[in-house]
């Protein structure tokens, strides 16, 4: 059932689709990247405030003169990509058909603040494994949407786009596929989100995988049986729920005030989504700089900082 009435209720075409930014875009991203103005550090802040200056400084002089956008758009448009509107939104998805005719459809959903971009590595060993030293029998056909609000979904145009939601759409982007029989994976949002779909879809879903699924004792479970890795782990999450971080406080009270700043300015969005790239990351195996430029990308070039927090604020 459609939540709110809209000229697209009804179009279930499914339209190709490809990435082309104008060269005016990344030109206004070149001008801005270099007028930054720089805001002052105190002295000895260290991480415990934020972004240190000189990481930043460093990223987006990397960004300004060795970045090349043109690069992994055409990476992305190597694969194939298509919209359709479901429920009044847009979805973009890449779609990339296993050359096994028995491998299993597998619909991957990112989180926040991620993108279709954190999944660039593993499309070809999923849907391909044989040609990357892999068993025939472990394919997928892809399915690897946006979430509405995010990337090249672009922004949502009503209120309501909450976890169940994008799970009804999701189950809806399947059938239209001609999937019967799926599995689904994702972490962060990505997991609650694939978890909803289980629930909303048990015919057609065969199975879930998820690298996120935190599963803290009820408040009055008796943990004296458990080490002292584990009471620290339990005490830290009881932190984290009691004390949210900023970013997840803000997003989920006030996302169009933070929207301002993070669609005018390029080292703005940088900063906000970079701080999580540092923070969430094993040290000893970083993420590549070009891989966190891309997905920013992702998000300045759409403007979706914004819409993309509505999730918090949905949810909240």
């Amino acid at each position: 059932m459609s939540h709110f009435p809209g000229p697209y209720r009804s179009d279930f075409s499914l339209r190709p689709f490809r990435i082309a930014i104008p060269q005016s875009e990344l030109d206004d991203l070149q001008n801005r990247l270099a007028r930054t103005r720089w805001p002052a550090e105190l002295p000895g802040a260290g991480r415990n405030y934020g972004v240190p200056p000189d990481r930043l400084k460093q990223l987006v002089e990397y960004w300004r003169t060795c970045y090349d956008w043109r690069k992994y758009e055409a990476l992305l448009n190597s694969f194939p990509q298509f919209t359709t509107a479901i429920d009044g939104a847009k979805i973009h998805f890449l779609h990339v058909r296993s050359p096994e005719k028995k491998a299993l459809p597998l619909v991957i959903t990112h989180g926040w603040p991620g993108s279709i971009v954190e999944f660039l590595h593993i499309i070809g060993p999923l849907a391909d494994p044989k040609s990357h030293g892999g068993d025939p029998a472990d394919a997928f056909h892809l399915v690897i949407p946006s979430i509405p609000g995010f990337g090249f979904s672009g922004p949502v145009k009503e209120k309501g786009w909450n976890v169940g939601r994008i799970a009804h759409a999701w189950a809806e982007l399947m059938r239209r596929l001609g999937y019967d029989r799926y599995g689904a994976q994702g972490g962060d949002w990505g997991s609650a989100i694939s978890r909803a779909l289980a629930a909303i879809d048990p015919e057609h879903v065969c199975g879930v995988h998820l690298n996120y699924l935190p599963t803290p004792p009820p408040p009055s479970a008796d943990i004296s049986d458990l080490t002292e890795e584990e009471k620290a782990r339990i005490a830290n999450t009881q932190r984290l729920r009691e004390a949210p971080p900023g970013y997840m406080r803000l997003q989920s009270t006030r996302p169009q005030t933070i929207s301002y700043a993070l669609t005018d300015s390029p080292v703005g969005q940088l900063a906000w989504i970079a701080e999580k790239f540092i923070e969430w990351t094993d040290p000893s195996c970083p993420i590549a700089e070009e891989i966190l430029l891309t997905n920013v990308m992702l998000y300045w070039l759409t403007g979706t900082a914004g819409s993309s927090a509505l999730l918090y604020y949905e949810n909240a």
